[in-house]
């Protein structure tokens, strides 16, 4: 693998990667490097946990100058309020010896507040589709100056119902652009955005969409119902030691509420839940006290989850089985990151 050293990168960029512990590029990182360095479109198809932010983050910072502009130079769409704080803050730990600033945006929150931020000006803008249509609708966000585009995780983007926001947003954009895409599944609705949107892309896919991550183990039981599961969820996870950090996925909202009521009598604080009804200061907090460890049990459905880089977790659990494989791989693929055993 190649050392981060071999870049040639500008000292300020180089100091942040050294202080985050960064050595060697993953094969995203490596093979996106000189492609998105070059300008030219790209797609990246990888699985999560391959580190995709620093694959379009780094070329990115490292050819961005400083500039005397207010309006954001650089966009990145993702699909959920969640990956915008972790993206956002990602982007800032980068940047840390950069003097860049970068605003993250979403909904859910006081859209006003938002637009006060982001009138102190922007170089960087990480956004849901959703709230950053709001604010193009009330001209708020100005993109005269924005030559490059992310979208990550657009697949999630297109299974949220977010087309519509995303076509708009791209008629708003300037035509002259580096269009950048990461997605974990080749789907037909992805390939007619990129005949829309994208010029010529180089492909990128580091690996086969739908194969398994090598160091997961995987076990299953079958079990009839959803209280005999939760029976079996509850001895399986009496071994504390074992099962030290588990994420637990189910198919809806109903369910992850069901599951949190059934074992909050013996599990009680041990157990988080985030799902698209919880409040967002709720969300944030579930994924705070999961991931410090302070809660060895999240209950998530998939959206949510998606992206999310949730360091050190021993298991996945299954409750129901997704609809579509690709589901199945991103769940299990929330485990065994960084070369770790799953």
């Amino acid at each position: 693998m190649k050392p981060f050293a071999d870049l040639n990168l500008k000292t300020p960029l180089r100091n942040g990667i050294e202080e985050l512990g960064f050595e060697t590029m993953t094969p995203i990182q490596e093979e996106a490097f000189p492609v998105i360095l070059s300008g030219r479109d790209m797609i990246g198809i990888a699985q999560t946990g391959t580190g995709k932010t620093l694959g379009y983050m780094l070329p990115l910072l490292h050819e961005l100058k400083y500039a005397q502009v207010d309006d954001p130079r650089v966009l990145v769409l993702v699909p959920t309020r969640e990956l915008v704080v972790q993206v956002t803050q990602n982007i800032e730990e980068y940047s840390k010896y950069m003097n860049l600033r970068v605003l993250g945006i979403y909904g859910g929150t006081n859209i006003n507040t938002q637009k006060k931020a982001y009138a102190q000006g922007v170089d960087i803008l990480v956004a849901t589709p959703g709230r950053l249509y709001d604010l193009i609708i009330s001209n708020t966000v100005s993109f005269k100056n924005c030559k490059k585009v992310v979208i990550d995780e657009v697949d999630v983007m297109l299974d949220l119902g977010f087309r519509f926001q995303l076509t708009n947003i791209f008629d708003h954009l300037p035509r002259k652009r580096q269009n950048i895409m990461f997605s974990a599944t080749m789907t037909d609705q992805i390939e007619d955005f990129i005949k829309s949107y994208f010029y010529n892309p180089n492909k990128i896919s580091i690996a086969v969409s739908g194969t398994r991550l090598e160091n997961i183990d995987q076990t299953c039981y079958q079990v009839e119902n959803f209280y005999t599961k939760a029976n079996l969820l509850m001895h399986l996870l009496s071994d504390a030691t074992t099962f030290h950090k588990v994420l637990v996925f189910v198919g809806n909202k109903k369910s992850a509420d069901r599951l949190q009521e059934v074992m909050s009598p013996h599990y009680g604080s041990e157990i988080s839940v985030i799902h698209s009804n919880k409040t967002q200061n709720y969300r944030l907090r579930s994924i705070e006290l999961f991931d410090s460890g302070a809660s060895r049990i999240l209950v998530s459905t998939d959206v949510m989850a998606r992206g999310l880089d949730l360091d050190k977790i021993s298991h996945v659990i299954n409750i129901d089985v997704p609809t579509f494989p690709e589901n199945y791989m991103h769940r299990i693929g929330r485990t065994g990151r960084a070369e770790e055993k799953g």
